[in-house]
């Protein structure tokens, strides 16, 4: 297992050190050495569809009607979705949604309630 970072830009494992860059072949993002460094002090942030920080607890709104994928439902806008937990990933945010059941969304389709 290679300990090189991950591309910030499309996530991907591929990445390879070039001189004082790392460099990802699958989108071309070139990024400094020494700002991995850097970006893992840093403490991850979740911001909503409207730019508010997000944190562990909170109440979101749905804001765009959301096909649950698998299912014939969906998430309707201006759903409330309670007691949110933020995770790493894809999906940014996990959470029960009443009468779906367990779900993960992303942040950029909810606003903090």
């Amino acid at each position: 297992m290679s300990d090189l970072p991950c591309c910030p830009k499309c996530n991907s494992e591929y990445t390879y050190a070039d001189g004082e860059l790392y460099v990802c072949p699958e989108c071309a993002h070139e990024w400094p050495r020494q700002a991995v460094a850097e970006a893992v002090e840093e403490a991850r942030v979740v911001r909503d569809a409207v730019g508010n920080v997000l944190a562990d607890g909170d109440t979101v709104t749905v804001i765009k009607d959301l096909k649950v994928k698998g299912s014939s439902s969906v998430v309707k806008v201006g759903t409330k979705v309670k007691n949110i937990r933020l995770v790493d990933g894809d999906h940014d945010i996990d959470c029960r949604i009443d009468g779906i059941g367990q779900m993960g969304l992303k942040s950029e389709f909810v606003k903090k309630a």
